[in-house]
């Protein structure tokens, strides 16, 4: 498999001298396409009481666009391995502006479902081969550099994109924070097209059928069980966290962006934190950071109303959270070492399966028995992810 330095040799001198603007432009575009799956999260009140839906069935589009993921990502992800890659950026950044138009002008779910299955089509093929071009940009010896300042990018759409969207949809509607994420998606797609190089298309499009060998090894299946789970229970909560804040903490709907800001920011040490523990006791670290989302989820409801303790709980719960992104990543290549590639993209499917079971748990239990119920669910599930990850370990 030709790594990504390899593959920059093939770029001449002059294509390569611009590559910190390229990268940059990589990171903003890859900030972009994960904000535009999460940014929905901090619009679910505006976008039920608008559409006249349940806030349950409003994070059914969650779900869609997770199940999406999940479902198309690998397959497509292969498919579009041939396409020359600044042809294939450009497109997936118009197709991510097209989908944004479409949402802001939603006058029903169905139409807002559409507006979201088609971008989920789209973003796995990104995530897909992103750090193989930052890399191919970045040239000889500067690959990990390059392909760190694209995750950046994707982090800060993790942390920052839900809060950030929030917060823009109290100053312009949410359908005014798709109607930006569009021009700024078209923005950079116009960018890409005039700043990146011809990409080659490496080696590594086209991977050795031999890889697949790991999908029928027991120990990386649970692993990948593991990190649903995971996402399962940290995305029955989440999803709802804005209404949570906004109906139980009584926070104003004006003030609720800032707190899920200060839910991203603080989430920024259990990024550190969860870097610093994976690599040494992936699973020993997943058990810790999991203990410490279950218990800040689980005391968050109770604890809404007073708001020096739900702080406090959001504290714990936002460490975790964020941390448990990176363990789960590092944590299913390691068990996929002889083949990274497939094993970082399965575990996308994964965390994506996570996400929309999350939605659809957290939508039955408010249906079933109201908002309070969400903490309670959320961390039985949680439990439940524990007590796999210590038979993992105990077979280890």
């Amino acid at each position: 498999m030709q790594s990504p330095s390899t593959a920059s040799a093939t770029l001449n001198p002059a294509e390569t001298s611009g590559s910190g603007l390229q990268i940059l432009i990589m990171a903003v575009a890859a900030f972009i396409i994960v904000t535009t799956e999460f940014l929905i999260v901090g619009l679910l009140p505006a976008l039920s009481r608008d559409l006249n839906i349940s806030i349950a069935l409003a994070g059914q589009v969650v779900t869609l666009f997770a199940f999406t993921v999940m479902l198309f990502g690998p397959v497509l992800t292969a498919k579009l391995a041939h396409v020359e890659r600044k042809k294939l950026f450009t497109l997936i950044l118009m197709v991510f502006a097209a989908s944004n138009v479409l949402a802001a002008v939603s006058t029903n779910i169905w139409i807002m479902a559409l507006a979201r299955f088609i971008p989920a089509l789209a973003l796995p093929v990104f995530w897909g081969t992103a750090s193989e071009t930052a890399g191919q940009l970045a040239g000889p010896g500067q690959s990990g550099k390059a392909v760190g300042r694209v995750y950046l990018g994707i982090t800060a759409a993790l942390v920052f994109g839900v809060p950030l969207g929030t917060l823009a949809a109290d100053s312009v509607g949410w359908r005014g924070s798709f109607w930006i994420l569009a021009a700024i998606s078209f923005f950079i797609g116009v960018l890409m097209h005039l700043v990146m190089p011809q990409l080659p298309v490496s080696a590594s499009a086209h991977p050795d059928q031999k890889q697949t060998a790991i999908l029928r090894q027991p120990r990386f299946l649970a692993h990948l069980l593991l990190s649903i789970l995971t996402f399962t229970s940290l995305f029955t909560a989440y999803t709802y966290l804005a209404d949570i804040l906004e109906r139980l903490g009584g926070i104003p709907a004006g003030q609720v962006g800032w707190w899920l800001m200060g839910f991203g920011a603080i989430g920024m040490v259990g990024n550190h934190l969860g870097g610093s523990m994976v690599d040494r006791k992936p699973l020993a670290a997943m058990v810790l950071f999991l203990v410490l989302a279950g218990a800040g989820m689980l005391a968050a409801v109770p604890l809404a109303p007073n708001h020096t303790w739900l702080i406090v709980a959001l504290v714990a719960w936002g460490i975790g959270y964020t941390a448990l992104f990176v363990v789960c990543q590092v944590r299913v290549m390691q068990a996929g070492s002889h083949a990274q590639a497939l094993a970082a993209s399965m575990n996308i499917s994964a965390a994506n399966a996570g996400i929309g079971l999350g939605a659809i748990f957290g939508g039955i239990g408010i249906g079933h028995f109201g908002l309070g119920s969400i903490g309670i669910i959320a961390t039985l599930i949680a439990a439940l992810a524990v007590i796999v990850a210590l038979l993992m370990m105990r077979r280890q």
